[in-house]
């Protein structure tokens, strides 16, 4: 994938890269420069909140006995 630096110093990032990394409106980047000719592009930061909704509603509710019992049974 490539991009072009326009005269303000401006990139627009490829869908392909946006869509695969999970890049939208709002979310921070870093840069590092390692070496002479090679700049990392890392996502950062996010929010616990972010997460929020990520795993769905569970099919059903647990004790919290029942969830010690299988933590139990997990490290068997």
């Amino acid at each position: 994938m490539t991009a072009t630096v326009t005269s303000k110093g401006q990139v627009t990032l490829p869908a392909e890269a946006r869509r695969r990394l999970g890049i939208r409106a709002g979310t921070k980047l870093e840069f590092i420069v390692r070496g002479d000719d090679r700049l990392e592009v890392v996502c950062v930061g996010g929010s616990v909140r972010d997460l929020k909704g990520a795993l769905g509603k569970p099919k059903r509710t647990l004790s919290l006995a029942q969830m010690d019992d299988a933590i139990a049974k997990g490290a068997r």
